[in-house]
């Protein structure tokens, strides 16, 4: 979703939420930088720029990179962030989709995708990846989306669980999210 409802469902997670956070925004190189430092500084979990390797952790929010595909994968030490420079899909790189359809052969029935408002259809396909592996899909309502194209896309191709307006997409986050213990580290950490 775009940075203002970002800024509006990050700060509004709970300390220790038992999940981690994955997130792409359709921004350019720097950009996400400065959002992820400004989002980690409005909220009680801490939010990075995605790096190559970096380990994932529950309770800690990581943000795609401007210019690159971000990935999840999964190693015998846990889940690690990967980056490519594959072509753009749906004209972005990084590409919600992308995200998705690791997120998904990652953690099957227990990842929860959530589209935000946004232009375009990125994010469907990897709903139905989601959908596939058992994860659950939110978005945003109509009504507190700037664009209802991402969204309406997951929409009308029947994969939502549940249509949200943005002041309450916090709170449903953390109610379907199992309480348990998160990680307490402030830095990502790297593969080794």
């Amino acid at each position: 979703g775009g940075p203002n409802a970002l800024a509006a469902v990050i700060p509004a997670l709970p300390a220790g939420l038992n999940a981690p956070l994955l997130i792409v925004q359709h921004m350019p190189p720097m950009f996400t930088r400065m959002l992820a430092e400004r989002l980690s500084a409005q909220s009680s979990i801490p939010v990075w720029e995605g790096a190559a390797g970096m380990r994932v952790e529950p309770g800690h929010g990581y943000l795609a990179p401007g210019g690159f595909h971000m990935e999840v994968r999964r190693d015998g030490r846990g889940e690690y962030i990967h980056l490519t420079e594959d072509a753009p899909e749906n004209s972005c790189r990084p590409a919600v989709d992308v995200l998705l359809r690791s997120a998904a052969s990652v953690y099957g029935p227990d990842l929860l995708s959530v589209i935000l408002t946004g232009m375009g259809q990125d994010g469907m396909r990897g709903c139905v990846a989601a959908k596939a592996a058992g994860g659950g899909v939110l978005v945003q309502d109509e009504a507190s989306c700037v664009v209802w194209g991402m969204p309406r896309a997951v929409h009308e191709a029947g994969l939502e669980d549940a249509i949200i307006p943005l002041r309450e997409m916090g709170t449903e986050i953390a109610a379907r999210v199992r309480p348990g213990p998160a990680a307490l580290p402030r830095e990502g950490t790297l593969v080794r």
